[in-house]
């Protein structure tokens, strides 16, 4: 596909960012009645929704391609977080400390959310791709519903188990999976009506409506968009 669209830039670039800050908010652990979710569990599963978008509209390549800019972005936020906090402070300056706190917890969940992210993100375009050509089309709400059940469970118990194992006893692990997975899908669920609307926009703007019925699924073939 050498096709150009007028959208797929500026969706893309808000997906890194909103990537890029979940990862940064990510390690605190907040109190919701019986719930312990993680803060980024309130934004993350934009990306989701973002991926379905990709999916739907533009096809599985165009979502490939998303996955992998996040992926390096997130691989240079976890680099220069670590030179920041290497470098020598100013004796003028008196954050390092607090800035060390924050940016000395972020390697290990930003490498948990790289594995989660990218193994969750996969699932989740690959059975919204499938899907969409299981029910020729139609029945939006069943791809992007189904989707997420699949892409947030993986993606959800590998961040935990990654970023918390060892920091928590096994119960508070599972505790935090399950109110991570349930908000996350609450929210996406939620969100389906305003799925749909930006779907119809964008599919009716930019004349398109991917069918991957010959593309690669294969997640490393970064060059083309079918076999």
């Amino acid at each position: 596909m050498n096709r150009r669209y007028r959208y797929l830039d500026l969706m893309t670039i808000g997906f890194v960012v909103v990537l890029l800050i979940s990862n940064l908010v990510g390690p605190k652990i907040c109190r919701i009645g019986p719930l312990r979710p993680s803060a980024a569990e309130f934004l993350f599963p934009l990306t989701y929704i973002c991926g379905d978008v990709f999916t739907e509209v533009y096809g599985y390549g165009s979502s490939r391609r998303a996955i992998w800019l996040g992926f390096f972005a997130m691989a240079l936020l976890i680099a220069m977080g670590q030179v920041a906090v290497s470098l020598p402070p100013a004796p003028e300056w008196h954050g390092q400390e607090a800035f060390a706190n924050v940016f000395s917890v972020v390697p290990r969940f930003a490498l948990a959310s790289l594995v989660a992210y990218w193994c969750g993100e996969f699932t989740n375009s690959f059975t919204l791709a499938k899907l969409k050509l299981l029910t020729g089309g139609r029945w939006l709400w069943t791809r992007t519903v189904g989707s997420t059940l699949t892409g947030q469970a993986v993606d959800t118990t590998v961040l935990i188990v990654i970023a918390f194992a060892g920091t928590q006893p096994p119960g508070m692990l599972v505790r935090m999976i399950v109110s991570a997975y349930l908000i996350k899908v609450a929210v996406e669920v939620m969100a389906t009506p305003v799925t749909y609307l930006v779907v119809g926009w964008l599919k009716r703007r930019e004349s398109a409506d991917a069918f991957d019925n010959q593309t690669d699924f294969n997640p490393f073939r970064l060059q083309g968009e079918s076999a």
